[in-house]
């Protein structure tokens, strides 16, 4: 039977009858981590969550901040192009209209974020995949990743001026700049070598007099099929292309750390003279990165308020719909187009060149709004059971005052009602359980996750490099040798994660996730009280390494348990491989 996770709620009940149970005991609930955990033990009881946070600030406390890199860590090319892009900056990125009022006026915005005079040739993807390989950090892995992906723009200004708010293009007259990402032939590999299913990994669309079309017939797409297709007009989506290329699954696995947030990608190859897919705006943010050829694309503002940053994509619309685009251009191989959700866009490809693109996207329900939908429902069944007023009844007459057909009397009753619904909302945020609806949503971050793509260190510090092998009818090499001077640390900054279940602790990791998005179900296993403090310890002092004897548990063979466990579980390397006994 699966198990059930327990909700924001349910974990703020667990914590909250630990602290009447040391009030009972004339104790305070107040106490450090040790000494919870250590009554938790005599009760059988697990309270994970507070302990969590506490032991957390204490770490960052003490810890110190990380430096944010300024403009003399950029490359000169990139500097001498950011300062002509800062002194026009004014010009380039206009202050957004009025989503409202001026939806149908064509916008003046038609220049590039970053447009060089020159090819801009920064480094190939390969070496900066290699190169981040050695960064101890996987996170500072992702900022790297990330810098090369939108140079020679600068992150800091891409997030402060241009993230969530409007669209830009990045040219760099260098068609080879995402050389290695992804390429026809490699589609063509994947179509030959690998069970591509219609509908499943793969879409055939068309877009014809304002209609779009899905030409998906059922079964395997096999390449001669497949071509046919294209060679008729017809526009490829490979859905999913993580599954079938390692290097776009690399890319992905490195970004999401930087989101926070699941990254996905779709392949496009669009024929010459031809448009895929509609217009219409997506829920989330969108970078488009040409390989081959061209596209001409064309972006429209929001068409109301309610659109902006929305929450779910939108239906296919007709051009009489979605007046005129704020951006129209033409982006080239080796160019970058970003668009936030809701904004509307279409792109054809023209006469002359075929397009092939990849649209890595991110942030799909990342909201404050996702995260409140995991909070209020807790928040009142909290409120409700520990306050009385939100348990009083109603008034007998309300029904006489309020709802539609009442709205329009002069009733001083209503007043009165509104306020004090009003003043109930705002005592409800006395019961969020805040902390316990984060988790739940960095749960379910855990669960859409690409698995890490290891490097070879990771590897051979890993039991993915463990030496055992059978030979001679016996099974070789299966002992860890781990010692108290043993290094270790986990393999990945956000690779996992502890959870308070109900009265029990769950240690969830993203390690075993499927390349296809939810294939597998959430992975985690049960965790002892006992070794809680230990795994914070392991989670908190990342990317440094810590000898086993440092540990936080009064016996060596505790210590030495808990590291084999969690390297068996491919959560933990080694600062030099692995010794078996």
């Amino acid at each position: 039977m699966e198990k059930r996770c327990a909700s924001a709620y349910e974990i703020y009940k667990t914590c909250k009858r630990f602290q009447e149970e040391c009030i009972e005991e004339n104790k305070s609930a107040d106490c450090s981590p040790v000494q919870k955990r250590k009554r938790i033990r005599i009760k059988k009881k697990v309270t994970f969550h507070e302990d969590v946070q506490t032991f957390i600030q204490r770490s960052r406390s003490q810890s110190p901040k990380e430096e944010v890199p300024d403009h003399e860590s950029l490359n000169l090319a990139t500097k001498n192009h950011e300062a002509n892009w800062l002194t026009n900056r004014e010009k380039i990125l206009k202050p957004q209209k009025s989503i409202q009022g001026k939806r149908n006026e064509r916008s003046p915005f038609k220049k590039n974020l970053a447009s060089c005079q020159r090819p801009f040739v920064g480094p190939s993807l390969e070496s900066i995949l290699e190169g981040i390989g050695k960064i101890a950090d996987s996170r500072a892995r992702a900022d790297k990743l990330f810098e090369w992906l939108i140079l020679p723009v600068s992150p800091s200004i891409f997030f402060s001026d241009v993230w969530e708010k409007k669209p830009a293009l990045i040219t760099r007259h260098n068609p080879g700049y995402y050389k290695g990402l992804f390429s026809t032939e490699v589609f063509h590999k994947i179509l030959k070598e690998n069970d591509v299913q219609y509908g499943v990994n793969l879409d055939v669309t068309s877009y014809n007099n304002g209609q779009r079309q899905t030409h998906n017939p059922p079964g395997r797409a096999l390449p001669f099929s497949v071509w046919n297709y294209f060679k008729n007009g017809c526009s490829l989506r490979l859905l999913n292309p993580q599954a079938f290329s390692v290097t776009v699954w690399n890319v992905l696995s490195i970004l999401q750390e930087l989101f926070g947030s699941m990254a996905g990608a779709n392949v496009y190859l669009t024929p010459a003279g031809t448009q895929g897919f509609a217009p219409h705006y997506d829920d989330i943010e969108a970078f488009i990165i040409q390989l081959e050829g061209k596209k001409h694309w064309r972006v429209y503002q929001p068409r109301m308020a309610d659109e902006f940053l929305p929450q779910f994509s939108s239906p296919n619309f007709s051009q009489a719909e979605i007046g005129q685009p704020i951006l129209e251009v033409v982006v080239e191989a080796g160019d970058l187009l970003y668009f936030p959700r809701g904004f509307i866009h279409q792109g054809d490809c023209l006469p002359d060149a075929h397009s092939l693109h990849i649209t890595i996207s991110s942030y799909q329900k990342n909201s404050w709004g996702s995260l409140l939908e995991r909070l209020l429902p807790a928040a009142l069944q909290i409120a409700v059971e520990e306050d009385v007023e939100f348990r009083e009844g109603l008034p007998l007459d309300y029904f006489s005052y309020m709802g539609v057909q009442n709205s329009e009397k002069a009733d001083p009753r209503r007043q009165m009602f509104i306020d004090k619904v009003q003043r109930l909302i705002r005592k409800l945020s006395n019961f969020c359980p805040l902390d316990a609806a984060v988790d739940q949503k960095a749960k379910d971050y855990l669960h859409d996750c690409l698995p890490p793509v290891l490097t070879e260190e990771e590897k051979a510090t890993s039991v993915f490099g463990a030496s055992t092998r059978w030979e001679n009818g016996h099974v070789k090499d299966l002992a860890l040798r781990f010692k108290g001077k043993t290094k270790i640390r986990l393999l990945r900054r956000g690779i996992a994660r502890l959870f308070s279940e109900g009265e029990n602790i769950a240690l969830y990791y993203s390690l075993d996730n499927s390349r296809v998005y939810h294939k597998e179900e959430p992975k985690s296993f049960e965790v002892n009280s006992e070794h809680c403090d230990s795994i914070e310890f392991l989670i908190n002092s990342y990317p440094s390494f810590v000898t086993v004897d440092s540990l936080p548990c009064e016996k060596l063979v505790e210590k030495i348990s808990i590291a084999k466990l969690l390297f068996a579980k491919g959560l933990l390397v080694t600062e030099e491989p692995c010794v078996c006994e």
